[in-house]
């Protein structure tokens, strides 16, 4: 079970802040943006395309990167 957590643009397309996703202990970014494409359309995937997660400490777009029982999924910021 993985905590899934969105912000800014992201939460907007999917309609919440939060939800947990019953995936793999093995899971990686590329299976979770899979599953977000699947779940909630392919108008989804050129966002996720764009995001950025941070997984643990870590801040990656690496689809190879094994997910952690929390994941924040982050669009890009604009701001100045």
């Amino acid at each position: 079970m993985v905590e899934v957590r969105y912000f800014a643009a992201i939460a907007d397309a999917v309609g919440k802040d939060t939800e947990r996703l019953d995936l793999p202990a093995d899971a990686t970014v590329g299976d979770l943006r899979h599953t977000l494409a699947t779940t909630y359309g392919p108008g989804l995937a050129p966002m996720l395309k764009v995001c950025a997660f941070l997984v643990g400490d870590e801040l990656t777009r690496d689809n190879t990167t094994r997910l952690t029982p929390c994941v924040d999924v982050l669009p890009p910021f604009a701001g100045g």
